[in-house]
């Protein structure tokens, strides 16, 4: 069976970070393991606590696993400090980690700023150019790319100068008003494919970020070109989507299991 490890902060109302990682891992057909960064208080409302692993907890988790159970693929989400990016970086060049896909989770879903100042600098220099994937959304195109984004021309520069800058491909995701949820590949110079998907009228999107990089990671994990697993991946997150779970106050969560079926489900 094929493997994937999601780096990422927990999410205690279960729509976004580790949870929806590992729901959307397994749905997607691998075996699904995770280094926790941060404990979150959070639900569909809003952020309250982050409580961040120490980096040397952080390095036994990821020892734990590579030395271990090896995966196929690594999804990292939530990273909040300079020092846990490092150790991270660190890891992944010692055990040779492959498909590697960065989700760049800067803000919640919510407004809450989820990473440091500093720690975005760190995350460009030591994750970007080992990955394989960035998947920004588009404000965090903008950090990443300098740029001002606002229609599709601006996305196609935002989006090779990124591949240009960190030497990986880049995903700059639609929504924000951009686009209606078309989402644009650079996999380098003039090498751009956009993924055209409907905008799905519903508020419960908590953890669309986190799901679509853990989708992305798993098609990778099985062996699916960058391109498939990412038109893939979309098909599965506006599945999940579509099925409009409401649950919570708030942003609330997508139902990860849609497509859940046999005995042990019901």
């Amino acid at each position: 069976m094929k493997t994937a490890l999601t780096i990422a902060g927990s999410d205690s109302s279960g729509g976004a970070g580790i949870q929806a990682d590992i729901k959307t891992m397994t749905m997607n057909g691998v075996y699904a393991m995770s280094a926790i960064t941060a404990l979150t208080a959070q639900n569909t409302t809003g952020v309250t606590g982050i409580l961040e692993s120490t980096p040397e907890f952080l390095k036994q988790q990821l020892d734990a696993i590579f030395t271990d159970i090896f995966p196929d693929a690594v999804k990292i989400g939530m990273v909040s400090s300079s020092k846990l990016i490092h150790e991270i970086s660190e890891a992944l060049k010692f055990y040779g980690a492959k498909n590697i896909v960065v989700d760049p989770v800067m803000v919640s879903t919510s407004g809450s700023r989820l990473i440091n100042e500093d720690a975005v600098e760190t995350l460009t220099k030591e994750l970007l150019p080992l990955s394989i994937l960035a998947t920004p959304n588009i404000p965090e195109a903008e950090i990443l790319s300098g740029i001002k984004i606002n229609n599709r021309d601006d996305m196609l520069k935002a989006a090779e100068k990124i591949n240009t800058d960190f030497g990986c491909s880049v995903l700059v995701k639609g929504g924000h008003d951009v686009n209606d949820a078309n989402d644009l590949l650079c996999s380098g110079k003039n090498n751009f494919k956009w993924f055209n998907g409907k905008r799905i009228a519903t508020r419960n999107t908590h953890g669309t970020g986190c799901t679509l990089s853990s989708a992305i990671a798993s098609n990778l994990a099985k062996g699916f070109s960058l391109e498939d697993s990412v038109e893939r991946a979309k098909e599965y997150i506006s599945g999940a989507l579509g099925a409009m779970l409401d649950l919570g106050k708030g942003c609330g969560p997508m139902k990860h299991n849609f497509n859940l079926s046999g005995k042990f489900a019901e």
